[in-house]
């Protein structure tokens, strides 16, 4: 089960990972000025593929509720991070959505009766002790809207997470996926235009293979180990896994672009690790996935990643590194 359970925690890892390279792929590939376009195409072409390849539909009760977690999850914390990383430095952004996993243990204590022990609370300090090491500045200027929009986006991707655990989808892991994916960038479009206006009339390759890469990695594959991880681990440590997202994004600034990285970086990259470390390797209160009263053990390694895919911060310039 230990082999098991890391192999989880391996594979849904793979998804904040993905989100930082978001960073990366937007400066280097996208039309500048356009985040909430990127925000719609990578979303909605992913939801409507997954859609058609799994062939289901919400039924009942899920309509509605694909459309809550796809507003939490994707629509609402997509536009409040847009909102963040025009009002703040991305310092600033990432380490307040570095709280986002205490938010969530609060949420799992209330709602599905997690304990909230002390390990937690700490290694949630921690981990944003270390995000602000990694990426925050001392020159950094706050703003109060930035502020509320950024620690908006932890609180309703916190409560996705959890409802997205409190509600188990009777359907397979890539319809859910696509339902809230779909949700999320219908929500999304009618902001974009408002805010951006119509799309480019000219799209260059860079462009077109920079959206695709956000939608067909960046979303749908992504997505799918995430909620995957939702699905199988406790809803506290999936959050954790998204503060790996600074640290890509910085750790390929500084490989892909040469931008520099501090000794006070590095030992900040090291305290997120040790933060993930310590709230991943507390025993679990309760099997993570249980049927018919008995806990089930998930696949693990490549064959977890054939089950998923079969069906079954600072820039430089002041703008966000912050990316999910």
């Amino acid at each position: 089960m230990l082999s098991n359970r890391l192999a989880i925690v391996l594979m849904t890892a793979l998804a904040p990972a993905i989100w930082g390279s978001t960073y990366l792929v937007t400066t280097e590939l996208l039309p500048p000025g356009r985040p909430l376009l990127a925000g719609v195409l990578r979303a909605l072409p992913a939801g409507l593929l997954l859609v058609a390849l799994t062939r289901r539909l919400p039924t009942g009760s899920w309509w509605w509720r694909s459309l809550v977690l796809g507003a939490l999850n994707i629509g609402a914390f997509f536009a409040l991070l847009f909102v963040a990383a025009y009002r703040l430095p991305g310092g600033v952004a990432a380490t307040v959505g570095a709280v986002q996993p205490l938010i969530a243990a609060g949420l799992s204590a209330t709602l599905l009766g997690d304990r909230l022990s002390l390990r937690t609370l700490l290694s949630g300090i921690t981990g944003v002790a270390g995000v602000s090491l990694l990426v925050l500045r001392a020159n950094a200027q706050l703003d109060a809207l930035g502020i509320a929009a950024a620690l908006g986006g932890a609180v309703v991707m916190a409560t996705g997470v959890v409802l997205s655990k409190r509600w188990a989808s009777p359907a397979p892991l890539l319809a859910t996926t696509g339902w809230q994916l779909t949700a999320g960038g219908l929500l999304l479009l009618p902001v974009a235009l408002l805010v951006e206006g119509p799309p480019p009339s000219h799209l260059t390759g860079e462009n077109l293979l920079g959206y695709g890469y956000l939608s067909l990695i960046g979303a749908a594959v992504a997505y799918a180990l995430w909620f995957r991880g939702i699905r199988a681990l406790p809803p506290t440590s999936v959050t954790f896994l998204g503060l790996l997202s600074p640290v890509v994004a910085t750790a390929l600034g500084w490989l892909v672009l040469g931008q520099d990285l501090s000794p006070v970086q590095a030992l900040g990259a090291l305290i997120v690790l040790g933060s993930l470390v310590a709230a991943q390797t507390q025993r679990p209160r309760t099997p993570s996935t249980v049927v018919a009263g008995r806990p089930v053990a998930e696949p693990s390694g490549v064959a977890a990643l054939a089950a998923t895919v079969a069906g079954t911060g600072d820039r430089g310039d002041g703008r966000a590194r912050q990316t999910a």
